[in-house]
């Protein structure tokens, strides 16, 4: 995609605060220099703020202050001036009800520091689920130049001569103390050997497939989702953003000019092919609301169908975010996609080269880990959009953690209003329920629960673990940790909290996936559906103030991204009228 860089040198937005000898000027330069700032640095060069979401409440993203080091020094080696910036870190380990509450609280937040500060272009230093996507949001409502530089992927975990991956064991080994498999001791044994580094999820969870979404939109040099957080290389890369943000500054490179609908489309086709998380589906079509281009739920089904999921990470797979690292990383599975077809070869990337040009002569060191194609996990691993008259505005499930048998499934419903109803009785014995059945979880989604929890993938009844059965058909409005696995449709549309459908099913009731034809129903007849729906009354809790009131009474649908209505569309980056 032809790019052609702004004159240089020319007046930055900078400046407006910095340059002159104005009262104002003096006040604004005045107080930085208080921080041993000389006087020539406010000549006119590049001030590139470093969005760090480091937090010692975010334990993923624990190792980016040091990070953050790193690129300021490729800062000052371009001719740039670096200020770090602490922003709003959602922390997907401690916020309740859930981060994903607070991941547009978040970008919203930073959008307002990256317009009413004087800065000229952003490093995003990210690593935690939501911190990914609601740094992009803000940079692509503002566009400012901005470069992506995640923490990178903690080391493998190992549990009695056993890869442990982060999230996806948490699961197994759940569930297995509750059919009786293992012992609560053992299970704490374990816990100690699930983090044994800094860096996020070593699986293929949302935190590495954001990463590796940022990748494939362009928005991180080629080969940053990963490095591993420990490893000397992830240092280097950070250096090397700091450097490259300063150019792209320079060449006025804006995320509008990379975050094309070309772009999205090579990020949901590497989608399918890593096995990506399922919430990739709702933060991209977020990001896409914010810089303007026009994604939809058909936009993921029609390119991922087809693709197949070649990298074997847990939790498709067999193996971690380390080796994933050593066999090549992202860029091999990019050229793959070339290879086949299936990349939008022009797409321009932040290196200001094309994503083919970054990619084209990459080398595949383990086939075990990045399969060829006639070993794939599954020949066709995008993310698959249900429709029907249970999902009418869409519902997704990924097949390459799915049980290929439950793809195709008729079952009576055992349903559970709310997640409080579902812990109130699912190790109840009494309960009527067998593996044949399909559980459905009510009132998750952005209104209802509210923030939409990771709550989808319910673990099963203990009286069906004990037969050895592994998984189910689960149905909810919800969403589910990109760690998880299972027969899981998620993000139901419109959620019951908004009166869709899935408001109005009831223990008893038929319900069919058929995911080959991209089909979910419930079989009652349309009459008595429409009945229901007239009759149906709100049951979910109603907040009546704070930033939870806003966020309920303004949260769109998780087919359109789940984003406040008011906040999509990219506002740029103007400068305010001055504050004296």
């Amino acid at each position: 995609m032809a790019f052609e860089p702004a004159p240089w040198p020319r007046r930055l937005r900078s400046q407006e605060w910095y340059a002159g000898n104005g009262r104002d000027t003096i006040y604004h330069r005045g107080w930085m220099k208080n921080q041993g700032y000389p006087h020539d640095l406010f000549d006119g060069r590049p001030i590139i703020g470093i969005l760090n979401t480091w937090s010692d409440l975010t334990p993923c993203n624990g190792h980016l202050r040091e990070l953050a080091e790193k690129v300021k020094a490729g800062i000052w080696e371009a001719g740039g001036f670096p200020v770090e910036v602490p922003v709003f870190s959602a922390s997907e380990n401690t916020f309740r009800p859930t981060a994903m509450m607070f991941r547009n609280l978040a970008a919203m937040s930073i959008e307002e520091q990256m317009r009413g500060q004087p800065i000229d272009g952003a490093v995003l230093l990210v690593g935690c689920d939501k911190t990914t996507p609601s740094l992009l949001m803000a940079a692509a409502s503002t566009d400012l130049p901005s470069i992506v530089v995640t923490g990178g992927p903690m080391l493998n975990g190992y549990f009695r001569g056993e890869r442990v991956g982060s999230g996806t064991h948490l699961w197994k080994f759940s569930e297995a103390v509750k059919a009786g498999e293992m012992t609560q001791d053992e299970f704490l044994e374990a816990e100690e050997s699930m983090s044994r580094s800094s860096g996020t999820c070593n699986t293929m969870g949302t935190a590495s497939t954001m990463a590796s979404m940022a990748e494939a939109l362009g928005m991180a040099l080629s080969g940053n989702a990963a490095i591993p957080a420990v490893d000397s290389r992830r240092r280097v890369i950070a250096q090397m953003s700091g450097r490259r943000i300063v150019q792209m500054v320079k060449d006025d490179l804006k995320p509008s000019d990379i975050m094309t609908k070309q772009a999205f489309e090579n990020a949901i086709r590497t989608n399918g092919a890593i096995g990506g998380s399922t919430n990739a589906v709702i933060h991209m079509l977020a990001i896409a609301g914010r810089v303007g281009v026009d994604l939809t739920l058909d936009d993921w089904d029609r390119c991922g169908r087809d693709v197949a999921t070649i990298v074997n990470l847990m939790p498709s797979g067999a193996y971690l975010m380390e080796e994933f690292f050593y066999a090549g990383g992202l860029p091999v599975v990019l050229k793959r996609l070339g290879e086949g077809g299936q990349l939008h070869k022009t797409a321009l990337t932040v290196s200001g080269q094309t994503i083919w040009d970054e990619v084209k002569d990459v080398r595949n060191w383990n086939e075990d880990v990045i399969l060829p194609l006639s070993k794939a996990l599954t020949q066709q691993g995008g993310i698959a959009v249900v429709r029907g008259n249970l999902a009418p505005q869409g519902a997704v499930l990924k097949p390459s953690a799915a049980t290929p048998q439950l793809l195709k499934h008729r079952g009576r419903a055992v349903v559970f209003e709310d997640i409080d109803d579902y812990k109130a009785r699912i190790n109840d014995e009494a309960l009527d329920i067998d593996e044949s059945c399909v559980m459905v979880l009510k009132n998750c989604g952005p209104k209802g629960y509210p923030g939409m929890a990771e709550v989808g993938n319910m673990g099963l009844p203990p009286k069906v673990l004990r037969k050895g059965i592994t998984d189910m058909v689960r149905i909810s409005d919800a969403r589910m940790s990109g760690t998880a696995y299972g027969t899981v449709v998620l993000h139901t549309s419109p959620e019951a909290a908004a009166g869709g459908p899935l408001a109005v099913v009831r223990t008893g009731d038929m319900i069919e996936l058929d995911v080959e034809a991209r089909r979910l129903h419930l079989d009652i007849p349309d009459a008595q559906l429409a009945a229901r729906l007239q009759a149906w009354a709100p049951s979910h809790a109603q907040v009546d103030s704070g930033y939870l009131w806003m966020h309920q009474q303004h949260v769109q649908g998780a087919d359109t991204g789940a984003d406040l209505d008011f906040l999509k569309g990219c506002r740029g980056s103007p400068v305010g009228k001055d504050s004296h």
